[in-house]
């Protein structure tokens, strides 16, 4: 109910805000809000060449087949006139996302096509982890946390081995493991779930978790920083894990206080003891290492585990092969059967992505989206905050709603304010503290049809927003 309403205020509002512009002459077209790409130029004023100033008449004259373009490069300003057919275009300023139409064709080619893709291949691997009983291993392995973590979920269902890939997946940045996973996860606890069209308290506790970002090994930051001539490109790192600590921390206690919880657990108190002295442990390794030594740990390791899951899997399938054979299949048509599974949920959850991602669009060419984080920007400015951190709230903003909107932020701070500034270190840290929460919670709930999402949505805002403040204070602290 929330996120419908929420969905229908980002529509309505933007397209009643496209037209009063359009009205009152503060746009001259709104075809860049449907037909537009991103960073075309925008289309603000048509003249005659009559009407056009001088210096433009003047270079007409000698412009070959009257077609003329006059860079805004070579102006030095944010200008561009093309004279075509008897009238001179000015365009100025640059498209910050796709229009309506093709952020609907862009959805189902780059976006919707490839998830189906890395949901086929690992919704294949999960079939074979089920059918071998690795998976029934894992949930008892891990039982005793989960259980109290997940109250409602029954010891060693299979929920908790999918849960477990999900969140160590999230964990070394396998984004293209973790959504697979977590999807499987999500399918799982729905077959528990009483009440099918409105979530669980365990799927709820599930996409907090998961929202939080909890990430030890950022190497998209990474890359990003390193392409933008960052100094040391992975000194972000440690930021990025006690930000997105905090911010898992913060979900866990939001949402089990709200659920009751029993946090005086001693298999809870050790489990996260455990984990904390995991992050510890990586980190005064990592720590010791040289600029070369870091950028290779970061880039290997999250690819070296992906790699030993997956022979994992393959040669326990095949030790394991009388299961098989019991359940009359066998491993490759086990693979099979799991990678049609998981065509079959991207093509479910696709009406969901489209939908928020077309008004997310909507919502920032429209131009409420800047006029709003300029307001939130300014309030800051005036309680104090310097100018280096609200230049970088534009990232925290959209990240919520956009993953890609918000790097576009990300890549453009750098280059304007440097990698290395405050601006672009806190840039960085907003990018990888948090998921895109509408993007998530349309794709995991709309993978099981559950309309009415309770207070999830409202608890992963909060935790997004104590993530934000958390990367301040963090970020001032240690640059």
């Amino acid at each position: 109910m929330v996120l419908s309403r929420f969905w229908l205020t980002i529509f309505i509002s933007s397209i009643a805000f496209v037209i009063v512009s359009l009205c009152v002459g503060n746009s001259y077209t709104i075809d860049n809000v449907l037909n537009g790409k991103k960073d075309d130029p925008i289309l603000i004023s048509e003249k005659y060449l009559e009407q056009a100033p001088k210096f433009v008449k003047d270079s007409i004259k000698k412009a070959p087949e009257q077609t003329m373009v006059i860079d805004r490069d070579t102006l030095n300003a944010d200008t561009t006139y093309i004279y075509k057919a008897k009238t001179v275009k000015i365009y100025s300023g640059i498209q910050k996302s796709d229009g309506l139409l093709p952020t609907c064709k862009n959805t189902l080619v780059d976006l919707i096509l490839p998830l189906i893709a890395y949901l086929a291949f690992f919704c294949g691997l999960m079939q074979l982890l089920i059918i071998s009983g690795a998976s029934e291993k894992l949930a008892k392995a891990l039982s005793p946390v989960f259980v109290k973590v997940f109250p409602s979920i029954p010891k060693d269902h299979p929920s908790i081995s999918y849960m477990t890939l999900n969140f160590a997946a999230n964990f070394l940045g396998l984004d293209s493991a973790a959504t697979p996973f977590g999807l499987k996860a999500m399918e799982s606890l729905q077959e528990i779930n009483p009440e099918k069209d409105k979530a669980s308290d365990a799927q709820i506790m599930f996409m907090c978790l998961h929202a939080s970002g909890l990430t030890l090994i950022a190497t998209s930051i990474i890359g990003y920083r390193a392409a933008a001539n960052a100094t040391n490109p992975a000194d972000v790192m440690l930021p990025c894990i006690i930000t997105s600590f905090i911010g898992t921390i913060a979900a866990f206690l939001i949402v089990g206080i709200k659920q009751k919880i029993n946090f005086k657990s001693a298999s809870l108190v050790v489990a996260l003891m455990g984990l904390i002295a995991a992050i510890v442990g990586l980190l005064m390794y990592v720590n010791q290492l040289d600029l070369i030594g870091k950028n290779v740990f970061t880039s290997n390791l999250s690819a070296i585990i992906l790699v030993v899951i997956i022979a994992f899997t393959l040669i326990f399938s095949f030790i394991k092969e009388k299961k098989f054979a019991e359940a009359k299949t066998t491993v490759f048509e086990a693979f099979v059967s799991g990678a049609n599974d998981g065509v079959k949920t991207g093509v479910t959850i696709f009406p969901y992505v489209l939908g928020m991602l077309v008004a997310i669009s909507l919502f920032r060419n429209s131009g409420l989206f800047e006029i709003i984080s300029n307001w939130i920007a300014f309030g800051f400015s005036n309680m104090g905050v310097s100018k280096e951190i609200t230049d970088a709230l534009p990232v925290a903003l959209l990240r919520p709603f956009s993953s890609a909107g918000s790097r576009g932020f990300l890549i453009d701070s750098m280059n304007t304010f440097g990698a290395d500034s405050m601006t672009g270190r806190l840039s960085s840290i907003f990018q990888c503290s948090a998921e895109s929460t509408f993007y998530v919670i349309a794709v995991y709930f709309g993978s099981v049809n559950i309309k009415n999402t309770r207070y999830a949505l409202g608890t992963m805002l909060v935790v997004d927003l104590i993530c934000v403040i958390t990367a301040i204070f963090v970020a001032s602290w240690f640059f």
